[in-house]
């Protein structure tokens, strides 16, 4: 076995309980670091922190939902608390819906925003204070492709990636020279419970959320500011979008997502 990548660093992520989540915190052990396990659904996140466990690290089990943002600052209080100290905070929380614009609901839409948007706002804003005192820290969310370029019939989903990838881009250049690093990871279609209902075309099948996982740790390691997953379909998507968005738009339509159409409730990607 090669030198650990994250060896004895302290590890905090939301929606750990399962898909890209889950995948993080046990690739996150692997590499050799402690890891604090947030969200909701305590049985799911018990059976994450045995696997870490199992795998000779420590782990901590926190039970708290990031739209509470006082539940969100406890959590973090008390990760670092249990861990002694913290180093990276992986805002991955999430949920989905998809339903064409013209048939979406604002109660919808808010909950959404509420989750995606805001609820990892009162994630940045539970740590950065901390890492700002010590000058140090990463903060990695996951972003996705649909905050880079929208596709049909995801319009709720794709507007609270947008308002991700646009507050943490900001942030990352407001934070230069602070010591705090700021990654964005941007997944195209992952295999997750998030979208189990969703088919995909097999020239772009759902990808292994270990791929993020992965991303997110280079992130850390190499301070790398955005990656997309996996990298070349993506960037073929971003570049043709530079060129000619008529022809990115082709693109999507001829790699269409088939499947439910409508969803008539947001689904959690780990509750």
């Amino acid at each position: 076995m090669g030198k650990m990548k994250l060896l004895d660093k302290k590890v905090a992520i939301t929606g750990a309980s399962s898909g890209i989540g889950r995948a993080t915190a046990l690739r996150m052990a692997m590499e050799g670091a402690d890891v604090a396990l947030i969200a909701r659904n305590r049985e799911r996140l018990d059976e994450v922190a045995d696997a870490v466990r199992a795998l000779g690290r420590k782990a901590v089990v926190i039970e708290a939902d990031v739209t509470d943002t006082e539940e969100i600052k406890r959590a973090v209080d008390t990760a670092i608390e249990a861990l002694g100290g913290l180093d990276v905070f992986h805002c991955n929380a999430g949920i989905y819906l998809r339903c064409p614009a013209k048939d979406l609901r604002m109660d919808q839409i808010r909950k959404l925003m509420e989750v995606n948007y805001f609820g990892c706002l009162n994630c940045v804003y539970a740590v950065l204070p901390y890492f700002l005192q010590k000058k140090s820290g990463s903060i990695i969310t996951t972003c996705s492709m649909d905050g880079k370029k929208g596709v049909p019939p995801d319009a709720a989903y794709v507007g609270t990636k947008f308002a991700m990838n646009g507050f943490f881009q900001v942030l990352r250049q407001e934070l230069r020279g602070s010591g705090v690093h700021i990654g964005i990871i941007y997944p195209s279609r992952m295999d997750t419970p998030q979208i189990a209902h969703v088919d995909c075309p097999k020239l772009t099948p759902k990808g292994d959320p270990d791929m993020v996982a992965k991303a997110v740790i280079r992130s850390v390691v190499k301070k790398k500011k955005e990656l997309m997953v996996p990298s070349f379909s993506c960037h073929l998507l971003t570049w043709a979008d530079a060129i000619s968005p008529s022809f990115s738009d082709w693109l999507v339509r001829v790699n269409h997502l088939a499947g439910t159409v409508n969803d008539t409730e947001p689904i959690n990607e780990a509750k």
